[in-house]
């Protein structure tokens, strides 16, 4: 019931208006008619009626001009009071009926400042009315202060009321907004799941079928020039359309893997397989020459493969759009990046020559590790690819006991030959022999009395000291 008469309200907001102001007025006439003192005789005169009325019109303006009705009811009601106050009527709290509709109209509209300056200007002119035409008596002090409580509880119920309201809606915000968000989010993994597959299929895919395409019209060639090379030209077709079939295999499998980015990759390639990689386009007449120093340390899964398949994708694009038979891949390994440089000697191209995803792929590999890619046409000839991945994430972190001591800890330890024990220095006697036998200021420290007198040059005496006690070290107990 109290939700279909809500829904109602909703959707008719002008009737509630009408409704609630025919309510108020007829409230505000039958209540003071019935409080009519036992020595007045007179109804409430006909002024008074239209100002009652009036002063309930006014709020049918609530909604769009609160501010507005908060000041005419409030006159309205002073004005009502002070005519029935002359005419010995009491000033009760039906006749501010109207104006503390408004008020709660004013207070679940606009904010609380607002709220409080005309909520305060409203009690005090009521206030002030109430006691200008009030009989004297003592009995009218308590209904006096009683118009500015009722003033207030209006606003404090409305303030509340806008509060709870405010807060529903902020929660209902958050919701909505959370729930956007995770559609946004599952639909932006769904795209980057796509990419992923997309690229990773690419990459086994077109480097396979391109060497495919070469060897077979190879051995195309030769079956009709040198039928003896052909056999071996249709060995090499097999065993490309072998690798191309495992490897797709294989990526099939790690793509149905879970989206834990640290789960390992294996079977995926890394630069390990790179001789392999290198020697399949040997097969299909494109004579790959690799330099530079490779990683001296193992990179991580993510970075190994990375660095595969670009010099893979790289490689293939040169199969495909350089019309070259040579190429080379440049290792080059610092603490921190791993550089690798594809060139070709092919004709001189651009980077848009090929409407093809591979320089995409290549560069979002790249990105996704947290390394750069560069590709541009070199200045005399040919073609250049250079990526840069980071390599110094793969170390794994040196774990060192804080008790442990190496020789660069001391700058004062000489480098010990390979084999030899490590000397205890933190022996209070050997400190003192490496700093030249000097005592510290102050004296011996205590304990020190009957322990061995060492030289400058580190060197005892094989007798007593006279007078003291104490014995000398020998030459051959230096250690």
């Amino acid at each position: 019931m109290i939700a279909r008469l809500r829904l109602w309200a909703r959707r008719r907001p002008r009737s509630v208006d009408a409704t609630l102001a025919v309510t108020l007025s007829g409230v505000t006439i039958v209540s003071t008619a019935m409080g009519q003192p036992p020595r007045v005789t007179q109804w409430p005169p006909l002024p008074a009626v239209v100002v009652a009325a009036v002063s309930s019109a006014l709020l049918l303006a609530h909604r769009r001009f609160p501010r507005l009705t908060v000041v005419g009811t409030t006159g309205c009601s002073a004005g009502l009071g002070a005519m029935g106050a002359s005419l010995g009527y009491p000033f009760s709290s039906t006749v501010i009926g109207t104006a503390m509709a408004a008020l709660y109209s004013l207070a679940r509209r606009t904010d609380r400042q607002t709220t409080g300056r005309y909520t305060a200007a409203c009690g005090l002119v009521l206030f002030a009315v109430s006691v200008l035409w009030a009989p004297n008596g003592a009995h009218m002090r308590s209904e006096q202060v009683g118009l500015v409580g009722f003033v207030l509880l209006s606003s404090a119920v409305a303030d509340s009321a806008r509060s709870r309201h405010d807060y529903i809606a902020a929660v209902e915000a958050r919701a909505e907004l959370a729930e956007r968000t995770r559609e946004d989010e599952a639909r932006l993994r769904v795209s980057a799941e796509r990419i992923r597959i997309a690229r990773e299929l690419h990459d086994v895919v077109a480097h396979h079928i391109t060497l495919a395409h070469a060897q077979a019209a190879t051995a195309d060639y030769l079956l009709s020039t040198k039928p003896d090379q052909a056999q071996l030209a249709r060995r090499n077709l097999t065993a490309t359309l072998t690798s191309a079939l495992q490897e797709l295999r294989a990526t099939v499998g790690l793509l149905r893997q879970t989206g834990d980015e640290t789960a390992p990759l294996d079977p995926a390639p890394g630069l390990a397989r790179l001789p392999a990689l290198l020697a399949s386009f040997e097969n299909a007449g494109l004579t790959v020459r690799l330099t530079g120093d490779g990683p001296r340390e193992a990179l991580s899964p993510r970075v190994d493969l990375t660095a595969y398949r670009i010099v893979q994708e790289a490689l293939t694009n040169v199969t495909k759009h350089a019309h070259t038979t040579t190429a080379s891949v440049h290792l080059t390994h610092t603490d921190r990046l791993l550089t690798i440089t594809i060139t070709d000697g092919g004709r001189r191209r651009t980077t848009t020559n090929a409407a093809g995803y591979g320089l995409i792929g290549m560069r979002e590999r790249a990105r996704a590790v947290g390394g750069r890619l560069r590709a541009r046409p070199r200045s005399d000839v040919g073609f250049e690819v250079i990526v840069e991945l980071p390599a110094a994430a793969s170390r794994p972190p040196t774990t060192r006991s804080p008790t442990t001591r190496t020789d660069n800890d001391d700058p004062g330890t000489a480098r010990r030959r390979p084999g030899t024990p490590r000397r205890n220095l933190s022996d209070p006697h050997r400190r003192r022999r490496r700093h030249g036998g000097r005592r510290r200021r102050g004296g011996r420290r205590p304990g020190r009395a009957n322990g061995p007198r060492h030289h400058p040059g580190g060197r005892g005496h094989g007798h007593q000291n006279a007078g003291n006690g104490r014995p000398g070290r020998r030459r051959g107990d230096h250690p």
